[in-house]
């Protein structure tokens, strides 16, 4: 098991008003998050890839953050979650010289994170003949099976289909190191996730809410993974879930933050823009807002698998999802107080990473070395 961080610069309308600087105050802030869980031993640096979604995520550019934290960072593995492949949204030649130089910025650190986008406001924005997301499964699966050619072969041989073309050509640089960075898929459903196993893909699991719901999403991709034809040099064999963590030495601090209205606006907003997520009963519509969280609800939340709590608590969390099935355990970030997010990765760093990181070696570092 092991653990990582996940930045998407949220910029929400009511800390703008009275202050014009505030988004630039939050992108700040997801670069101070970045490198304090580097100095804390997480394993995993998630960056969000969103375009047109306000409030959400303002993260629309983020290979020069990456770029940027490969100076400043030193162990963490760098993650896109996700670039876009769509030719629509990047020729996948540009997208895959990309790659590799952020491959040779980072030494290794690198990793590819691959999807679809968060729903149909913002990818129809780039697809403005199509009338629903049903038909850019199809555009990906008509890129992804390039991307390990053009690094590997010395002179790509060119493609000619029906989204995108390049004529023979040098794709460079070549990635650093063996092989390529590791490939990812970000998954919502079950069928995502028995397609990102079939092609030898990691899984960024963002839909996977509570412990409960691991199960079949465990098994359908630990089958898949299993009679892979991987799209890359390598079989990625990595279930990482997306969650949130409050920790504090105090509980009730903890408690205080999970009560935070922001917490629920900011769910809010997943369901504003997320239309291909499964919406919960009693979800309503926006502008319509989730209530903030009640002390009653914190014990749900706990059985479900979030972590509320101090140091020990936030142990035993850790430990039931990694024995529900997880690899990798990742906190959103940027919804609560800037101040409680870097207390949470100084006591994560300080009492919880020792015990969990077992293994000097990250698990993709490992696959990649194997790469035949």
């Amino acid at each position: 098991m092991e653990l990582g961080i996940f930045i998407q610069t949220p910029v929400f309308m009511h800390h703008r008003e009275g202050h014009p600087e505030y988004e630039h105050t939050q992108i700040e802030r997801d670069l101070e998050v970045a490198i304090a869980a580097d100095r804390a031993g997480f394993r995993y640096l998630l960056t969000a890839e969103h375009h047109f979604l306000d409030e959400y995520s303002h993260m629309s550019a983020n290979s020069p953050i990456m770029g940027y934290l490969a100076h400043a960072t030193d162990q963490i593995h760098l993650v896109s979650a996700i670039f876009n492949p769509l030719p629509q949204v990047i020729h996948p030649a540009k997208l895959a010289e990309t790659v590799a130089m952020l491959d040779h910025l980072t030494g290794g650190r690198f990793e590819f994170g691959t999807g679809r986008g968060a729903g149909s406001h913002e990818i129809l924005g780039f697809l403005p003949g199509m009338e629903d997301l049903s038909g850019t499964r199809e555009i990906w699966e008509d890129v992804i099976g390039e991307f390990a050619k053009m690094w590997l072969h010395d002179t790509y041989e060119g493609y000619q289909g029906k989204y995108w073309s390049l004529p023979p050509r040098k794709v460079l640089p070549k990635p650093w190191g063996k092989a390529h960075p590791a490939m990812w898929y970000a998954a919502g459903n079950l069928s995502s996730y028995e397609m990102c196993a079939r092609k030898g893909l990691g899984v960024l699991g963002m839909s996977v809410q509570a412990i409960p719901d691991m199960d079949k999403v465990f098994k359908a991709y630990k089958k898949g993974i299993a009679e892979a034809e991987p799209v890359g040099a390598f079989v990625n064999d990595n279930m990482l879930v997306v969650n949130m963590a409050m920790v504090d030495e105090d509980p009730r601090k903890a408690e205080a933050q999970f009560c935070a209205p922001d917490i629920t606006y900011h769910m809010s907003n997943v369901y504003r823009y997320h239309d291909t997520f499964a919406r919960p009963e009693g979800i309503p519509q926006w502008p319509q807002l989730i209530p903030p969280n009640t002390p009653e609800g914190i014990p749900v939340a706990r059985e479900r698998g979030l972590i509320v709590g101090d140091p020990d608590h936030a142990l035993e969390q850790v430990r039931r999802w990694e024995a529900a099935g997880a690899d990798q355990l990742i906190f959103g970030t940027g919804f609560n107080r800037h101040e409680d997010t870097l207390e949470m990765i100084r006591l994560m760093g300080e009492y919880v990473i020792p015990k969990i990181h077992t293994d000097p070696v990250h698990r993709t570092t490992r696959l990649r070395q194997a790469a035949s």
